[in-house]
């Protein structure tokens, strides 16, 4: 089992006493989605954009590191009676295929080798939702190795070959202790 495997399901092993809320990124923007297709949650842990989009009537799959988070995943899906295709992947190393999926939605995870692939990935006029955190933090929460942190306006560069249909990154700009800090949000599509 490789490092990152174990690390993971350590992390997932504990009972889940409150399910997880969806990104916001994914939330707020939702009437931006297809009515149908095919639609993934990649690094998703415990799956709670996959089972947003489950429940919107998209074809939902979810894909981790993690097995100990899918089965969890899988659990809740069942118990509230969505479909869901779960697979335990090391997205770093096999990411998805080229134009393969309607959606693609990424949630604190950053693997900036792959994003090529993510953008890649999405179908004509498909969307990558993607929301991580970010260097210029108010306070500690979310990663605190840079590596993992992304840099002023990066998550732009990182995706400028898609339209950007939403973007948001506050920063450290004005008042602190309002709107939206610590992370940045974009909406994509693919031309």
């Amino acid at each position: 089992m490789t490092d990152s495997k174990q690390k993971w399901n350590k992390r997932y092993q504990a009972d889940v006493v409150v399910y997880p809320e969806p990104a916001r990124v994914l939330t707020q923007n939702q009437h931006l989605l297809p009515r149908q297709g095919r639609a993934l949650d990649l690094a998703c842990g415990l799956g709670a954009n996959a089972l947003l989009l489950a429940s919107l009537g998209l074809q939902a799959h979810a894909w981790d590191i993690s097995n100990e988070a899918l089965v969890k995943l899988s659990a809740e899906a069942q118990r509230r009676q969505l479909e869901m295709l779960t697979e335990q992947r090391d997205v770093t190393v096999a990411p998805p295929g080229a134009n393969t999926f309607d959606v693609i939605v990424i949630s604190h995870f950053l693997e900036r080798q792959i994003c090529p692939d993510i953008a890649n990935a999405v179908k004509p006029n498909g969307l990558v939702f993607y929301q991580t955190y970010c260097r210029d933090k108010v306070d500690n929460k979310g990663p605190q190795n840079p590596e993992f942190l992304l840099a002023d306006n990066e998550l732009l560069q990182l995706f400028d070959g898609l339209k950007i249909r939403v973007y948001r990154e506050e920063s450290l700009l004005g008042d602190t202790g309002h709107g939206w800090r610590n992370q940045a949000m974009l909406v994509a599509q693919k031309s």
